[in-house]
């Protein structure tokens, strides 16, 4: 039993990472990506060991491809996701279609509040006084909107999706559990 769900997560890996990978490629409105939901979800379904890896994994195979940028901005980035990870894991204990919606929100604006503010203290774009800052974050809006969209289309979808697949099996055990067995 052991190996079959540890190779089960080992499919669902390989699916979420290649899932991220082609999104991240393929033309998409920008920051509408399934990385944060990702990093949610494994903070959520996975163990510490391997929910920090998953998200860090699907951004470092996409941007073998798409090119790396400032690692200041970088580490902010990917350490972004990670708080994605940790609030996964709070969000075990309290486990209700509120408090995952909640989270995904939360994970969208900590997402645009640390990364922009990135942009702005590592970049030249924006004079680094108050005025500035605020004019990143003004310019980033429609980003944040897309992240927050992206954030709520995938969480729902790979939650509801593991959750629906959960019952599926767990009818498919109880069904066969009924079936006599005629040969032992």
């Amino acid at each position: 039993m052991l190996k079959v769900i540890f190779n089960n997560k080992i499919i669902i890996w390989a699916i979420l990472i290649s899932l991220a990978l082609i999104s991240r490629l393929m033309p998409h409105p920008w920051n509408f990506t399934p990385i944060g939901a990702i990093a949610l979800f494994s903070g959520f379904y996975f163990g510490k060991r391997y929910a920090f890896a998953l998200p860090i994994l699907a951004m470092l195979s996409s941007d073998i491809f798409l090119g790396f940028y400032s690692w200041k901005l970088m580490l902010l980035v990917y350490g972004s996701l990670l708080l994605y990870v940790a609030l996964g894991f709070w969000l075990k204990k309290h486990k209700k279609w509120y408090t995952v919606l909640g989270s995904s929100l939360l994970c969208s604006v900590l997402f645009f509040l640390i990364t922009n503010f990135a942009v702005w203290a590592f970049t030249p774009w924006y004079p680094k006084i108050f005025s500035g800052l605020i004019q990143c974050y003004i310019m980033a809006i429609p980003f944040f909107r897309n992240t927050l969209l992206g954030d709520l289309f995938y969480v729902t979808t790979f939650f509801g999706a593991y959750e629906i697949a959960k019952v599926l099996v767990r009818k498919r055990f109880a069904t066969l559990k009924k079936i006599p067995v005629l040969i032992k």
